[in-house]
């Protein structure tokens, strides 16, 4: 399977030069859509994701403009641990972007994984969290102020997806809004991924993709990626210059 997946990413001119090869089995992901809508299963125990050490973790080049984390990878062991030591490592020397994608049913300690999200988002430069993300950590207040909480801790760009409405985008300094168009739904699978991609993507092509870029984004610029990045979300991922982002 793992030859299947790096045959995939061959056809699809993605460098996998830096992934740890192992002898362990692959994660097997099984989706269920209704409606459009996905709901997952994973079996993941001792496989090669899940078991990732930061032994396995690479040397990363000046050539990577910025590193991407999320999703269920940051919720067992040792890969969390794995992942937010490789965010801490890298913090300082190029964007990060981070996605926590919360899957309540696999979270077995959310006061544990709060806590580890709270970290790296600290570190990160930009966050996203869908709005039935945010509401999982519990905060007071408005839609504002929870985005806010998030720029206090660190964060230069915090992002909030919410389906039909669209999304929105916060800076120290600004609020934008931008609405989504109406599609008709037929798999949800991997739409916010090729969000996180939009932005990264845009933000890239156009010069934007460093840490001090992102910290003083103008409300013109946001709305203008924030519609690249919804663009992508309904027609897939820009080719250009894809070989500065980091695999």
């Amino acid at each position: 399977m793992g030859d299947i997946i790096r045959e995939k990413l061959d056809a699809s001119k993605v460098d996998h030069s830096l992934v740890a090869l192992s002898d362990r089995p692959t994660t097997l992901a099984f989706v269920k859509l209704i409606n459009g809508s996905a709901s997952y299963a994973f079996y993941d125990e001792n496989t090669a994701g899940r078991m990732i050490t930061e032994d396995d973790l690479p040397a990363i080049g000046d050539g990577c403009s910025a590193m991407h984390f999320g999703a269920i990878s940051l919720i067992p062991e040792p890969c969390g641990s794995t992942y937010e030591a490789l965010l801490m490592r890298e913090a300082d020397a190029r964007v990060i972007s981070l996605d926590p994608n919360i899957r309540p049913t696999f979270i077995t300690d959310p006061a544990s994984h709060r806590a580890r999200i709270e970290r790296m988002a600290a570190k990160s430069d930009i966050v996203k969290f869908s709005d039935e993300d945010l509401d999982w950590f519990g905060l007071e207040g408005s839609l504002d102020d929870k985005a806010r909480h998030w720029i206090t801790a660190g964060a230069s760009l915090v992002v909030i997806t919410c389906g039909a409405d669209g999304a929105i985008g916060y800076t120290a300094e600004h609020k934008v809004e931008v609405p989504s168009e109406k599609v008709a739904v037929v798999d949800t699978v991997g739409a916010g991924d090729t969000f996180d991609a939009g932005i990264l993507a845009s933000f890239d092509i156009a010069g934007l993709l460093t840490k001090e870029k992102v910290r003083s984004l103008s409300p013109g610029r946001l709305q203008m990626h924030w519609r690249s990045a919804q663009g992508c979300r309904r027609h897939g991922f820009p080719r250009r210059r894809q070989s500065a982002l980091c695999p």
